[in-house]
């Protein structure tokens, strides 16, 4: 994910550095904030926000690990997945929201398909990176057509 001269679509060092930032000064306010906003969506005109939905992430990151969040997002950050796509050879579905602002789609999925040996893209116009809870009845029926084609 991070903007490197391999991949300048990525995201800037500045943005990663301002996760850490907020997880070290103020983790349960770092998992308030990010799911009431950019990780469904829930910051964009006209959405719904689903409190149950905020408060069953922040739930998740409280019971976790402060030093495993703060290590993980180097991990996802840093982490170059290029050979690993490379190496699947079985069929893969890659679902990615068009409003994700958390993985923009042009640094991820639009890359990760074209170094899939036997993949299929499907992308959800307006659907954010945590597409997977607030639209899972959509997602859930592709996913079925996926895995019994």
């Amino acid at each position: 994910m991070l903007q490197t001269d391999a991949n300048p679509e990525g995201t800037p060092m500045e943005v990663f550095d301002g996760f850490r930032t907020a997880l070290a000064g103020n983790r349960a306010q770092f998992f308030r904030d990010v799911p009431a906003g950019p990780f469904y969506g829930f910051n964009r005109e006209g959405a719904t926000i689903q409190e149950g939905v905020i408060q069953n992430w922040w739930r998740q990151g409280m019971m976790g690990s402060a030093k495993a969040h703060y290590d993980g997002i180097k991990a996802f950050s840093e982490t170059d997945q290029t050979r690993d796509l490379e190496a699947i050879t079985v069929p893969t579905l890659v679902l990615h929201g068009e409003d994700d602002q958390v993985v923009p789609i042009a640094a991820s999925a639009l890359k990760a398909i074209e170094l899939l040996q036997d993949g299929m893209l499907k992308t959800y116009p307006g659907f954010s990176h945590g597409m997977l809870t607030v639209n899972a009845d959509l997602l859930n029926a592709d996913l079925l057509q996926f895995v019994t084609s």
